[in-house]
């Protein structure tokens, strides 16, 4: 398998949550999300990558995330493209490529993940896709794009850049390639909803 570090963003914050933390919210056996999502995407295989806020900021973020390469982001409030950015630019020059995962996405397991990881081509885009073929997330970048994500600034990701190039689309279970949970009432709704196992 090549090298194909995964990145969490998780650096932002849950400015719609009401003072709760989303990435501390309990998921499958009372596990923060962002412990598990973590767990996730280690049992690829590969390597995991962290953003996260600085520690004085986030104490809690940072006891749950160990088993990764953590970074701190200096200024979070820059945006998830400033986080990718520095992510990107801390890999080794050995990487080959880098799949990138928004934290706050519970529904995408660890088989999705190694589903796209074994589709990765060195010249093209692959992205996660709902089961009726909306592009989502991860997305797994070839090296030859690190030099524009290294580039990129605010608060859009990648999504600027992605619309501009074609990507092969691995379609995911039901809507796991979509489903982020920014606000109490969309955690609510989750746990409401019939949950399949994890990772």
């Amino acid at each position: 398998m090549p090298t194909l570090p995964i990145l969490l963003l998780a650096a932002g914050a849950s400015s719609r949550m009401g003072g709760r933390d989303k990435l501390l919210e309990p998921v499958a056996g009372g596990v923060p999300l962002l412990t598990e999502r973590v767990a996730a995407a280690r049992a690829t295989g590969q390597q995991v990558w962290v953003a996260l806020p600085p520690e004085p900021r986030a104490p809690a973020r940072w006891r749950n995330s160990t088993g990764a390469q953590r970074l701190e982001i200096a200024h979070p409030e820059e945006g998830m493209g400033a986080s990718l950015a520095q992510l990107v630019a801390a890999l080794p020059d050995t990487t080959e490529g880098a799949m990138v995962l928004p934290a706050d996405m519970p529904d995408i397991t660890s088989a999705d993940m190694t589903r796209l990881l074994e589709a990765f081509d060195p010249g093209r885009v692959v992205r996660g896709a709902t089961a009726d073929g909306t592009p989502g997330h991860p997305v797994l970048f070839p090296r030859s794009w690190f030099g524009r994500l290294v580039r990129l600034t605010g608060d859009k990701g990648a999504r600027d850049l992605l619309r501009a190039a074609p990507a092969r689309l691995v379609p995911m279970p039901g809507e796991n390639a979509r489903t982020d949970l920014d606000t109490p009432e969309q955690w609510d709704a989750w746990r409401a909803a019939p949950q399949t196992d994890m990772p």
